[in-house]
């Protein structure tokens, strides 16, 4: 429908023009369209003005604006469509492309299934996924994540208003998840492994701390190895130290928040021990807690046992120089599994005295590493390797580590004994300095030369070690340096998924929590190594994720009913949707024409 002009010429050669009301109508039998007058409103030179403006006016109120005083544009402001209301808008580009990639791995359909058969509402399904997007989108405790859900997200499955999310929901949903962890895990391993085509001929673990923000430790109570409560029941055991009865396949007595050896340098504060296994290409397989004194030596042995029923062939295990006991070695190669494990150059042990006196040429096997492999046994291989870069870093470390120790030990020559030991029991505190410290029969602190001598030998070097004759000298060092993708696992789960701080205080709710990040970090994973940029960078989530929710919905009500429509999305929205193989939401994400959704 639009105004038309048209034009006459009389007979004395003037033109005379009119203007009409016009719509145009579709004929069938001419297959065209015809140009159908609705009204005329007479000559244009003989208008009556007045009556087009009380016209307009009328329209104008019918399409919810309001006739304002004066002329030109501004001559109407929107007073609301009449019957049609703009609800609210929320940001769903996230949550969308989360719920996308949770279906396509397969776990709505695994969590779905361990929850059949049970007296669990299917919603817990639904639950579970808001607290692991709300890990991956905005970190928050559980309690602020449920008015999140509420009111600053739509989530699918869960914005429609049957369901209300309470806290208590999203407890008796991490209660059930700790209740299905193993199976959970291992049907995680078998969708994705199958969808992406993961390697998994080598396995990287590495363990990590987080503490808790508590001065009090949780009461000590009987473990088995594996750091699990222990059921004691009626059962006893040999009477232990302290005249206690030690049940039967007891390991320790200790609280799951104790204290430990902080990696975080919070020795003061109670901590859990968290460990994570990592394929390749840097997805997570599975997360273990343990309890916060728990040493790292041995978790690695049980780590591969629970593993071991798990569709991973032959796996090369990758760990750093925490795990490299004799007792682990022999484990991690047995059933023709091998290892290539990290060593400690400083511990002094006689592979590591071997390996460092043997003279050969090194190998250049990137930019910044070196490798040479050297004879020190008859059944394992060594590589030692250089970094160039790493090395100018531990010379510039060490200089001003002795520079710091000289001044403090300038003119200690002067102090009472007593002050001396005094000034040696602070330097002993400090391990970096310490290390460079000697003292003289007489008592007076000098600088160790030699000990200087003999760390600068030592500068941008790390050794490995592997029973596996079938690796390349290159193929052991690019391996073991790959062990850094756990490393930047730890760094997002505390620093972008917020593993800390852990707002709970009972044990399933912590080993719950670390789940949740855990699931929450392999969608992350799998978003940034499927979704590269154009010139092959891995996609940094952190990005995606603000790009991503810049894509709304909003939320309009009217008497016939209720709809949702989307944003359009932007360039790279689409990008990683393309790049994910996952749909766009539609322009109409959800249309009710119940007038009761209005209400």
């Amino acid at each position: 429908m639009f105004v038309r002009t048209s034009t006459r010429r009389n007979q004395d050669g003037t033109r005379v023009s009119y203007l009409q009301l016009v719509h145009n109508e579709w004929d069938p039998a001419a297959k065209t369209t015809r140009a159908k007058v609705l009204y005329s409103f007479g000559r244009a030179d003989q208008l009556d003005r007045p009556a087009i403006e009380r016209l307009i006016t009328a329209l104008t109120r019918v399409l919810g604006m309001e006739p304002a005083a004066g002329s030109g544009p501004e001559r109407a402001r929107p007073v609301g469509l009449p019957g049609l209301t703009f609800v609210e808008s929320r940001p769903l580009g996230g949550a969308w492309l989360l719920d996308q990639l949770w279906h396509r791995l397969g776990i709505d359909t695994l969590l779905r299934g361990l929850a059949a058969g049970t007296r669990r509402d299917p919603v817990v399904e639904r639950v579970v996924f808001a607290l692991v997007a709300n890990r991956a989108l905005a970190p928050s405790s559980k309690l602020a994540a449920t008015c999140w859900i509420a009111h600053d997200v739509h989530l699918p499955g869960l914005a429609g208003g049957d369901y209300r999310v309470t806290d208590d929901a999203c407890y008796r949903a991490m209660d059930w998840l700790i209740s299905v962890q193993d199976r959970l895990a291992r049907g995680v391993f078998d969708a994705v492994a199958h969808l992406l085509n993961l390697e998994v001929d080598l396995i990287f673990f590495d363990t990590t701390s987080t503490y808790f923000e508590t001065e009090q430790a949780d009461e000590p109570v009987w473990r088995d190895p594996n750091g699990r409560i222990l059921d004691v029941g009626e059962s006893g055991g040999e009477s232990g130290a302290a005249d206690e009865s030690v049940p039967d396949g007891a390991a320790a007595k200790t609280g799951f928040r104790t204290h430990g050896k902080s990696k975080d340098s919070r020795d003061d504060l109670p901590q859990v021990v968290v460990g994570m296994a990592v394929t390749r290409d840097g997805i997570p397989v599975r997360v273990w807690c343990w309890p916060g004194n728990t040493s790292d030596s041995p978790l690695i042995r049980q780590v591969k046992d629970e593993l071991r029923d798990w569709t991973l062939g032959r796996v090369i295990w990758v760990a750093d120089r925490g795990f490299t006991s004799a007792a682990n070695r022999r484990h991690l190669a047995a059933g023709a599994d091998g290892y290539i494990l990290g060593e400690k150059l400083r511990s002094g042990s006689p592979e590591a005295i071997a390996a460092l006196s043997r003279q050969g040429r090194y190998q250049r096997v990137a930019e910044n590493l070196r490798v040479k492999e050297v004879k020190v046994s008859e059944h394992e291989r060594f590589v030692v390797c250089h970094n160039p870069d790493a090395a100018d870093r531990d010379a510039a470390t060490r200089e001003r580590l002795v520079a710091r120790l000289e001044a403090m030990i300038e003119g200690s020559d002067r102090l009472t004994p007593t002050k001396r030991a005094e000034l040696r029991g602070v330097i002993s505190t400090r391990p970096g300095l310490h290390r460079f410290l000697r003292t003289t029969p007489s008592g007076l602190l000098r600088l160790d030369a030699a000990k200087v001598a003999a760390d600068a030998r030592l500068d941008g070097k790390y050794l490995l070690r592997t029973a596996d004759p079938r690796l390349s000298t290159e193929d052991i060092a690019r391996g073991y340096k790959q062990l850094l993708e756990v490393e930047r696992g730890w760094r997002d789960m505390k620093q972008v998924l917020d593993l800390r701080p852990v707002y709970h205080r009972l044990e399933d709710r912590i080993r719950a929590h670390v789940l949740l990040c855990w699931l929450a970090l392999l969608m992350v994973r799998v978003i940034e190594t499927r979704a590269s940029t154009p010139d092959g960078q891995a996609t940094s989530w952190p990005r995606a994720r603000e790009t991503l929710q810049r894509l709304h919905v909003g939320l309009f009500t009217g008497p016939a009913g209720t709809f949702r429509q989307t944003t359009g999305p932007t360039h790279e929205a689409r990008r990683l949707h393309t790049m994910l193989g996952l749909p766009l939401p539609p322009r109409i994400l959800h249309l009710d024409t119940d007038p009761a959704a209005t209400r």
